[in-house]
């Protein structure tokens, strides 16, 4: 197999703690944790894969396991996502040509999605790979009033015409004025919480100076940047499902409704 998935997990989150096991009920009534859900999302990605939950946490590492999935444990030392997922592929004796990380708070990440990032990295010269989703009205005014309330809530992405990574940030950026329909395309997208590496630059990535945009928006890829490495933008389609991540808890009846419209158990 030339890729590993890795679903990083921490239990201590400073803004919401312990979100690996929290429940979220499908539209059939069936409660599964966050994690359970992310497991689910990475198994269902095609191909030749191997799929591992890494954390730092026995509660969570005990879950896991009693889904069938199979736990790396890593330092509590990792700053990041990224980190764990170093870690882990070191911790297996690497190998892998390509390591995704899909992270533990998207769990309504389509598998087409990650089979887009998994083609775009190996068809780029890129270090890293992210998938973007061009946001509709509906989006675009959901992260906006994520702002107004004070909520940290999605991450955006700003990127050039070939689709190299200019910026990302919690705010929404680009700015625009404009008021869109509901099923209107706006001009921003939302970065879709995962990531494909090459396994050299991911192998790097621990020493990579930590820089003040990395410590001052708390968005991990920015180290790449930071540290002149290349991150291509994938846009992926939605295909007519509903995409948001578990940052808060006011997310969690956000994504179980989604889940019920969309018919997700």
């Amino acid at each position: 197999m030339s890729v590993l998935i890795v679903i990083p997990a921490r239990y201590a989150s400073t803004r919401y703690p312990a979100k690996p096991l929290v429940g979220l009920r499908g539209a059939g009534g069936t409660s599964k944790t966050l994690i359970q859900r992310s497991w689910d999302a990475a198994m269902s990605v095609e191909g030749d894969l191997r799929v591992v939950v890494a954390t730092d946490d026995a509660r969570i590492a005990t879950h896991a396991e009693g889904f069938g999935a199979e736990v790396v444990m890593t330092s509590p030392e990792c700053k990041n996502g990224t980190e764990r997922c170093a870690q882990a592929h070191e911790n297996l004796g690497g190998g892998f040509e390509y390591i995704v990380n899909l992270q533990g708070d998207a769990p309504l990440t389509p598998p087409w999605f990650i089979s887009a990032l998994i083609d775009g990295i190996k068809g780029s010269d890129a270090d890293l790979a992210t998938p973007v989703l061009r946001c509709e009205g509906a989006m675009l005014h959901a992260l906006k009033e994520d702002r107004k309330q004070g909520r940290v809530g999605g991450t955006t992405a700003v990127f050039n015409a070939e689709g190299h990574a200019l910026y990302f940030s919690k705010e929404v950026v680009p700015f625009t004025s404009e008021n869109y329909g509901a099923d209107v395309p706006t001009p921003v997208f939302h970065h879709v919480g995962a990531y494909a590496y090459k396994a050299g630059s991911l192998a790097q990535y621990p020493s990579w100076t930590t820089g003040p945009l990395e410590t001052l928006e708390g968005l991990e890829q920015l180290r790449f940047l930071e540290n002149g490495h290349d991150i291509l933008c994938v846009e992926v389609e939605a295909r007519g499902r509903q995409f948001w991540e578990l940052n808060n808890p006011s997310d969690v009846p956000k994504i179980e409704a989604m889940m019920a419209q969309m018919g997700l158990d």
